[in-house]
């Protein structure tokens, strides 16, 4: 059996800002990067593969902080690995000198993320299965022996997540046949960055609902005023019955968000997306109770299970937006999943940026086939861009995202797109900086 006998992390950067893709309130000139990690085995024709979305600077800080983590899978044999993964992630994410540096989020608890999603990768490429599949092929006992209950048993115990996996694996047959024929529908941010003008919106928002999408997401949060222009104009390029959502990236204050979002008009919002501070709980809940009937959705900077857990406690937000590459990978989304299952809340995972989608998309496969079930509410997001660096590219049919075939989690680029794109070396960025 394989053995894990080295790794590999590099910083390869896509230069976005160029063209203003990926805009928003918070993040204006982002430049979609990946902190990669290969992990070598001594079979030369297998390699596990994970990374760490960041937006350009910092993405060599991310890379450090895998280098430090990867050591822990050198020498494991992948069986091994198979048989253990709970306890393998729980020995990154409790090392309890690396800990302190979080605790459990940040650049360390990220990076445990991304060794994990790349054991996991090795694990899919043994079994000869996708992500989503082999993760839907467990028994419910083996799904619970993957989570870290530590912090959240207040929310949801090992007894409480064996129950609900137990009662949905009547499903799993049924509910991965109507997967494989039919996909889990997506919705799409591609007309939404701020540096676009109103007339790519507006084009690209049509084009949208064209292509089958049912949900469009505009970004905001700079101008009122720019604001309500361009939800006007969205709504009259989609229609009445297409939904619209916004999404703020953390850039309000809890007033101000209230005021902002209660300020926009008749727009018939169906969700306002990171209206304040991720880690800001108590905030979402005011901002929820104060906004609605439009929702609140969040996640894709909630650090861990313990925010997701408070959040869900305390009614902050109505669709649970997990992340692939945020919180401790695999695992820890797992956890966050379950918990959804329990408060009774949709998984509508956050994608777009460098690989995103093709990882993600795995997790909320496995929620729709071994936990959550049928859902109306389960929409996967989706954005067009960087798609062709990736083996395993996400196919997006009829604005619904078709199941993955071939074995791994997703993670792995083309060599020739990882060495382009290398920072600061590659010749993609030679003569730019």
């Amino acid at each position: 059996m394989p053995k894990v006998i080295g790794f590999k992390t590099t910083d390869v950067r896509f230069p976005t800002s160029r063209g203003l893709d990926g805009s928003d309130a918070m993040n204006q000139d982002p430049d979609y990067s990946a902190a990669y990690l290969e992990l070598k085995t001594d079979d030369p024709n297998l390699s596990g593969y994970g990374l760490v979305f960041t937006i350009g600077r910092g993405n060599d800080l991310q890379c450090a902080a895998i280098d430090l983590l990867a050591t822990y899978a050198v020498g494991r044999e992948v069986s091994d690995l198979a048989k253990s993964m709970g306890d393998f992630a729980k020995s990154l994410v409790r090392d309890s000198q690396m800990r302190w540096l979080g605790p459990e989020k940040g650049l360390t608890h990220m990076a445990a993320g991304a060794v994990i999603n790349a054991a996991w990768d090795l694990v899919c490429k043994v079994s000869g299965k996708p992500l989503w599949k082999h993760l839907s092929d467990l028994s419910p006992q083996e799904i619970v022996d993957l989570v870290d209950f530590r912090y959240i048993s207040d929310a949801i115990t090992p007894s409480e997540a064996l129950e609900i996996l137990t009662k949905a694996k009547a499903n799993r047959v049924k509910n991965e046949a109507n997967l494989i024929a039919n996909g889990l529908p997506a919705y799409t941010t591609t007309p939404g960055w701020l540096g676009y003008t109103d007339e790519k919106m507006v084009r690209l928002a049509k084009q949208a609902v064209a292509d089958g999408f049912k949900l469009i997401k505009l970004k905001c949060g700079v101008s009122l005023e720019d604001d309500k222009r361009r939800l006007k104009l969205a709504r009259e390029a989609i229609g009445p019955d297409v939904k619209l959502a916004i999404d703020a990236n953390q850039v309000w204050d809890v007033n101000e968000a209230i005021n902002w979002i209660n300020a926009l008009g008749d727009v018939n919002l169906h969700w306002v997306e990171e209206p304040t501070n991720p880690d800001d709980a108590v905030g979402h809940a005011a901002i929820a109770k104060a906004i609605a009937p439009v929702k609140v959705a969040t996640g894709e900077h909630v650090t861990n299970r313990i925010i997701f857990k408070q959040m869900m406690q305390s009614k902050s937000l109505s669709f649970v937006q997990i992340d692939a590459s945020r919180v401790a990978g695999v695992n820890e989304n797992i956890a966050i999943i379950l918990m959804a299952a329990k408060f009774g809340l949709p998984v509508c995972p956050h994608a777009g940026g460098v690989g995103l989608c093709e990882m993600v998309q795995h997790l909320a496969m496995f929620d729709y086939v071994a936990v959550g079930g049928e859902n109306p509410d389960r929409v996967v997001e989706f954005v067009d861009h960087l798609h062709e660096h990736f083996v395993v590219p996400t196919q997006i049919k009829s604005a619904r995202y078709m199941p993955p075939v071939k074995a791994g989690a997703g993670a792995q680029m083309f060599d020739k797109s990882v060495s382009d794109f290398t920072y600061p070396d590659g010749p993609e960025w030679i003569g730019q900086i």
